[in-house]
């Protein structure tokens, strides 16, 4: 019987031992801060398309690989063809929207997707252009905001849950200066500020 009881013992600080751990776990994975601004709470990362083809059953979308500084490239959907070429595509340097739960685009699952301006033109056709990092930015570097606080990205399903993007799509307008910005704040990479070509004032979506 004492042995038994030993053996039973030590099962039980087994288990106890092995349950103890897991909850604080789970709570490091959940915690955010929510007390910064809804643009800090977004991942925007320096990226360049490597390869781009058409979506085979969707006429106004792309299929990209985009190299973000990450062990393999991301595989995104963007609405481009009625604004850019295959060729204009290609090896472009952009913004992507890193930390968005991944979606099916016609079948396609997209993980992430691309920063551009927009405005109307006079014959009220659109004019889309991307927000492009400058040239010295390295691949993979996370986007900061003139004046605000080092982002602390939420997660993929936080982002979704709180409706994060759509929080901040309001604000986010390039300046007259045609520089990416939300409420007024540019958004800044180590070699510079990110732009569009000649969108000033428009919309960022």
């Amino acid at each position: 019987t004492s042995r038994d009881n030993k053996q039973k013992k030590k099962g039980g600080s087994k288990k106890g031992g092995g349950q103890k751990p897991k909850p604080p776990k789970k709570q490091k994975g959940n915690v955010a801060n929510e007390n910064q601004p809804d643009i800090c709470k977004l991942e925007f990362k320096v990226g360049q398309i490597t390869k781009v083809w058409a979506h085979p059953d969707a006429d106004k979308l792309y299929c990209e690989e985009i190299s973000c500084g990450e062990a393999e490239p991301r595989l995104i959907a963007s609405g481009l063809r009625p604004h850019y070429t295959e060729e204009e595509m290609l090896n472009r340097r952009l913004l992507v929207v890193a930390n968005l739960k991944p979606k099916n685009l016609v079948g396609f699952k997209s993980h992430g997707m691309v920063l551009c301006a927009a405005e109307t033109k006079e014959d009220g056709t659109e004019l889309v252009e991307f927000i492009e990092p400058p040239e010295g930015a390295e691949l993979g570097e996370i986007v900061a905001f003139e004046g605000l606080p080092a982002p602390e990205p939420f997660s993929g399903a936080q982002v979704q849950k709180k409706k994060v993007f759509e929080a901040c799509l309001p604000n986010m307008k390039t300046t007259d200066e045609g520089l990416a910005a939300w409420d007024g704040h540019v958004f800044v990479t180590s070699a510079g500020p990110c732009k569009s070509t000649t969108i000033k004032g428009g919309a960022m979506r």
